[in-house]
């Protein structure tokens, strides 16, 4: 089935970015909030670094099923371990400026703040490892595929009842793209 510009355009909606940032906390006596996850169209925002966030937004929701989680280390992954990002843009410059509209209120997220085990395997890409030395044993313990999926899967069920009544509002001012009403 070939897909067109309105499936991208609708799968954009439904699918979210996830990626970690330097912790902050949004306010006296708040858990630390180092992880965040935004609606794709996010990635459009006028006060998001463009034309970077248009690339990777069209990077972010090719191929993609409706309501998919990828964290930036996914996308790092596909653009050969991250040789690929010169050509589609400076993904820290666009995630600081994500961080900025969600702290401002300018845009709906998922803001989460991971365990250091959760949160590296989400940053470390979809085949890698992370090694850890159990307290107790003294042994290395090592994290993979299995352990990544689970704590996909764990945000992927905090985001569905977040966005079980309405989908994460992208904000306002999107570069050609109508996103949903807040």
């Amino acid at each position: 089935m070939t897909q067109t510009h309105s499936d991208d355009q609708t799968r954009a909606r439904t699918v979210y970015l996830l990626f970690a940032h330097e912790p902050y906390y949004p306010g006296p006596g708040t858990t630390e909030i180092n992880t965040t996850v935004v609606a794709a169209g996010t990635l459009l925002h006028h006060c998001v670094r463009q034309p970077d966030g248009a690339r990777i937004h069209d990077l972010l929701i090719h191929g993609r099923r409706p309501g998919e989680i990828i964290p930036l280390s996914t996308l790092t992954h596909e653009l050969d371990g991250g040789a690929g990002w010169p050509g589609v843009g400076d993904w820290e410059r666009v995630t600081a400026d994500l961080v900025h509209l969600v702290r401002q209120g300018d845009c709906d997220a998922l803001s989460l703040g991971l365990p250091d085990l959760a949160r590296a395997l989400l940053c470390a890409g979809p085949h890698s490892d992370v090694r850890a030395i159990d307290a107790a044993s003294g042994q290395t313990v090592v994290y993979g595929a299995a352990e990544r999926a689970v704590v996909l899967a764990d945000v992927e069920k905090f985001l569905a009842a977040l966005v079980a009544e309405r989908d994460l509002w992208p904000g306002e001012g999107l570069l050609g793209h109508a996103g949903p009403p807040r």
